[in-house]
């Protein structure tokens, strides 16, 4: 379901699309985060996305209530994984609510996999 706000001055529909990049972008914006992943349905392999695809590691549902998302996320070797979901929680909630206008009921962290930064 598409986000849809009416305003004095008209609709605005936002693709679930749209705000699944931005919210990958708010997440690599996070400490300890290295990347969203995509599992290989076909091998069960975990693939390290970059740039362009990085909302297929990010799944949102928007709902007339609020938006649920979705991270699948690798995380940095040697960093506390508590620490590092609850930042991304915190800092995505704000910057998607304000960047919505919509309230976040939800945000699921799934740690695909940790990888040594070089």
């Amino acid at each position: 379901m598409k986000g849809h706000m009416n305003t004095e001055l008209g609709d605005i529909i936002v693709e679930n699309e749209a705000v699944a990049q931005y919210a990958g972008l708010c997440a690599m914006e996070c400490f300890g985060i290295v990347g969203m992943a995509v599992v290989s349905v076909k091998d069960g392999l975990v693939k390290l996305l970059k740039g362009d695809s990085i909302s297929k590691g990010v799944n949102v549902v928007i709902e007339n209530d609020g938006v649920v998302v979705n991270y699948h996320v690798i995380v940095a070797y040697g960093v506390s994984i508590a620490a590092v979901a609850e930042n991304l929680k915190d800092s995505v909630t704000y910057k998607l609510e304000e960047f919505l206008g919509m309230k976040v009921k939800c945000i699921n962290i799934y740690v695909e996999g940790v990888r040594i930064l070089d």
